[in-house]
């Protein structure tokens, strides 16, 4: 890499951490069976890991602690996702950190393919919300995740699907977590947003 695309590369990261540019990024892991009906037994166990999220946070470390909370913002023990649930992030980062909330807008599933899309959001629970309440998430309102896994045959596929990341940290949406949200947003580009979904892609591929 050439000094111009150094020097190119520094202030799109300062621009990004500013709040001012957006990222795209996707972290895949794949699996290839011996054969399609091994790999479609594979694939119905994935979906049923991928709508499970209470149970991601007993993945391998490190991973962050994932809760679901039903479309009024009370907790939901249940193995079945739907649209309008919450589900709140806790990342395992040293000291106390807010947790970060996103709300599903999406459900799509075929006989080889599921997956659910999520958007930052507000604090869904009981007196926490009102129409001017910030969003709490490191990434602003319109950035969006999807989570998929997907069987071509013998290979199963998952992926997390990341897309107009942009770091939450403007007045008007961020509240009193604008800084607080540029070390977290900088931290996870940088390292733990890789380890983490890379874990979980992971995670739904085997059996």
């Amino acid at each position: 890499m050439n000094i111009k695309k150094i020097v190119d590369k520094v202030r799109d990261e300062a621009e990004t951490l500013k709040g001012e540019q957006t990222k795209n990024l996707t972290y895949s892991s794949e699996h290839i069976y011996s054969n399609e009906r091994t790999a479609a037994h594979a694939f119905l166990r994935a979906k049923a890991k991928l709508f499970a999220v209470n149970d991601w946070s007993n993945m391998p470390s490190p991973t962050s602690t994932f809760e679901l909370f039903d479309n009024h913002g009370r907790a939901r023990h249940s193995d079945k996702l739907l649209v309008g649930d919450y589900i709140r992030i806790e990342l395992p980062l040293p000291g106390t950190l807010p947790a970060n909330w996103v709300r599903v807008i999406d459900i799509h599933v075929t006989d080889t393919e599921a997956e659910f899309t999520v958007v930052p959001c507000a604090n869904p629970q009981p007196g926490q919300t009102d129409e001017t309440a910030p969003i709490e998430h490191f990434f602003g309102p319109d950035s969006n995740s999807t989570f998929r896994v997907e069987r071509r045959g013998n290979r199963l596929l998952a992926c997390e699907i990341g897309r107009n990341e942009r770091v939450n940290n403007q007045d008007e949406t961020a509240g009193n977590r604008g800084t607080l949200n540029t070390l977290i947003a900088a931290g996870g580009w940088a390292f733990f947003q890789k380890v983490q979904w890379k874990n979980l892609t992971e995670y739904l591929v085997h059996l």
